[in-house]
């Protein structure tokens, strides 16, 4: 049965995972148990690559089962977060008309070009306040258009992909702020959709739900599902549904003056404003500005992250070499430093395959010679991340005119020791890293300020603080990252 406190539970999907993440609250201190994990990943059909959304509601309804074994049926509520961008297409009887697409799907190949022929880079920018990605919902908008899609055509509602679950935990069908703005279509100035953006590229609007806030409810689980499952209909609530809004939620600052990192497959950097910040700095330096609670905005960039690790361990998987993260991290931590650079976000690595082939063909295209083992390879990587957030870091001190007194970064990323202390050490900033479960613990914390449990986002974090312990780094002086710095600026694209 259910002890004293209250019960709230996260579902959290990631590119690789997801997880039911029970978060039990007295008041002053979150205790986490994970409930339920499972795999994530696309699937391939000849040249696309498809989410699974029915296989993933299945998953997230065993964690309610999991829960109702262990605890009972007395829920106080549930929230749902995911990655940004993707989507899904119901029809006017609210099935799903065909799988969602993941945002490494080859479909969106030129259609940022595509876009800047109607529309130009600078008046998207201007409508959006958005980082230019091809993934960005927009392009995949314009290539199903583009390509004819039929699906495009009956299509009666457009729900991103948390919004996809509440609407199957609901049957409401509502779209949560900080994941539309993950879109590129949705105004931040303006506080609305985009629509005159999406009539200019000839695409639908009426398939657009309402925007909810953070900390809404969605609805009361339906019936079926909580029968099935074995509790209560408790409260169906929004977090920031975008999961790197929940992680910046549960950042244990005690300052404002704080650059952050969520990190995992993706690294976003940036920090945190009361508004939206559209400017030519901005467009010029590719920065985003995405919707957290508040509402606030997370200023920032995305960053290819350890996307790069982890299908440098799959290929190694494919030639029957079997290495867990922590073994890649101590081979890298062994490995000689400074012996090559790369740009992580170099479109050559956007797409799952093999990626130690095109990091060595990247190294030696760029006059560099790459590292024949395992470990020299993924330190390159990593020392090529932190000299990335080194290279974001100066441009948002830039662009927002102030210096940050530190770097918190947070999410799964914080298990991999080398790259923490590498970031204080490409930065100069000291790095305090933690909680690792970040995601789940702003996903809840937001559901708890939505049900009145804590008051404000200052609890929030104290509740963080108390509950968590986190680690810092402090930057190691090494004058060899002023030139491999210099090297990292040669390879990108403005330069």
């Amino acid at each position: 049965m259910a002890g004293n406190g209250h019960h709230l539970i996260a579902f959290d999907l990631g590119a690789e995972s997801g997880r039911a993440i029970l978060g039990q609250l007295d008041g002053k201190k979150l205790e986490l148990s994970e409930l339920h994990r499972f795999s994530n990943g696309p699937v391939q059909v000849f040249d696309r690559l498809y989410w699974d959304p029915l296989r993933l509601f299945a998953e997230l309804k065993s964690g309610l089962q999991a829960f109702s074994a262990q605890y009972g049926r007395r829920l106080d509520g549930l929230g749902m977060d995911t990655w940004g961008v993707d989507f899904a297409l119901l029809g006017h009887d609210g099935t799903v008309l065909e799988n969602p697409r993941h945002y490494r799907d080859p479909r969106t190949d030129g259609m940022m070009e595509r876009a800047f022929e109607r529309v130009s880079r600078e008046e998207i920018f201007e409508r959006t306040g958005a980082q230019f990605m091809k993934l960005n919902s927009l392009y995949q908008l314009l290539a199903m258009k583009v390509q004819q899609s039929p699906v495009l055509d009956v299509a009666t509602d457009l729900l991103m992909m948390p919004d996809l679950f509440n609407y199957l935990f609901t049957g409401e069908k509502v779209s949560e702020f900080t994941d539309a703005t993950t879109t590129q279509f949705y105004d931040p100035r303006q506080g609305r959709w985009a629509t005159e953006l999406l009539e200019q590229l000839d695409l639908p609007t009426a398939i657009l739900p309402p925007i909810i806030q953070p900390g809404s409810t969605v609805g009361p689980l339906l019936t079926s599902v909580a029968e099935e499952c074995g509790v209560d209909a408790a409260p169906v609530l929004a977090p920031a549904t975008h999961d790197t809004g929940s992680a910046v939620a549960a950042v244990p600052a005690t300052t404002g003056n704080y650059a952050y990192i969520s990190s995992g497959t993706w690294s976003l950097m940036g920090a945190l404003l009361d508004q939206p910040l559209v400017s030519p700095e901005a467009l010029r330096y590719n920065f985003t500005n995405e919707g957290g609670p508040g509402p606030t905005y997370r200023f920032l960039k995305n960053i290819m992250g350890l996307w790069l690790v982890q299908e440098c361990r799959r290929t190694w998987q494919r030639q029957g070499k079997e290495l867990s993260y922590n073994e890649i991290a101590s081979m890298a931590k062994a490995a000689e430093p400074f012996a090559g650079v790369v740009e992580p976000d170099c479109e050559d690595f956007l797409a799952p395959g093999d990626m130690v082939t095109r990091l060595r063909d990247y190294l030696e295209r760029t006059g560099q010679t790459a590292p024949s083992d395992e470990g020299g390879l993924i330190r390159v990587v990593l020392e090529s991340l932190a000299l990335k957030y080194r290279y974001t870091l100066d441009s948002v001190e830039e662009v927002l005119g102030r210096s940050m007194e530190c770097i918190h970064i947070v999410g799964g990323g914080i298990q991999n020791e080398l790259l923490c202390q590498l970031t204080a050490d490409a930065t100069g900033k000291p790095v305090i890293a933690g909680p690792l479960e970040a995601t789940a613990i702003g996903n809840l914390m937001v559901q708890a300020l939505a049900r009145g449990y804590v008051s404000s986002a200052d609890q929030i974090r104290e509740v963080v603080r108390h509950s968590f312990d986190p680690v810092t780094y402090e930057p190691r002086p090494d004058e060899r990252w002023a030139a491999a710095y210099e090297r990292l600026k040669g390879l990108l694209p403005s330069s």
